[in-house]
């Protein structure tokens, strides 16, 4: 540590030490707001455009889905939401239908989702759901309609 870094750290105004400050971690962060209209989609879209940090803000009024990018706290976006546009706001709790396991399972399907999306889930009893083994699908394949040549008894 030099001597302009030991004078600069004396006459510091921050409050606190700039070396012990964690830095915020680029990050993308969706939220789900009800829009129904243009003004709906400007009053979010403008809640979030004057946060430090935030890089770029992308608004889906169909989906109604806010997403923003940047050196942020979900947290904070949140809560920033939430105050300045005084609708009810929630993280994104919607995967794409393929990334899980039964998608039409109890609890998982979600008719207000959009398409292509059901609720992200974690439940212990989808878990104890059957799935077909490797081995199962290659004897019920075998005996399959669409495939001619795997039996020759038939």
């Amino acid at each position: 540590m030099g001597a302009l870094d030991h004078l600069s750290d004396l006459f510091d105004c921050s409050g606190g030490s700039s070396r012990l400050r964690k830095r915020k971690q680029f990050q993308t962060v969706e939220i789900k707001v009800k829009m129904d209209c243009e003004g709906c989609e400007r009053k979010v879209r403008r809640s979030v455009e004057g946060m430090k940090g935030v890089t770029q803000v992308t608004v889906e009024r169909k989906a109604h889905k806010l997403t923003v990018v940047g050196y942020v706290d979900p947290g904070k976006v949140l809560a920033r939401v939430a105050h300045r546009t005084g609708k009810k706001v929630e993280f994104w709790p919607y995967v794409p239908y393929d990334v899980v396991a039964h998608p039409y399972a109890a609890g998982v399907y979600d008719k207000k989702a959009p398409s292509g999306y059901v609720r992200n889930v974690e439940d212990p009893q989808l878990r104890n759901l059957a799935r077909a083994s490797s081995t199962e699908v290659r004897y019920t394949t075998a005996f399959s309609d669409e495939n001619p040549a795997a039996c020759a008894v038939m």
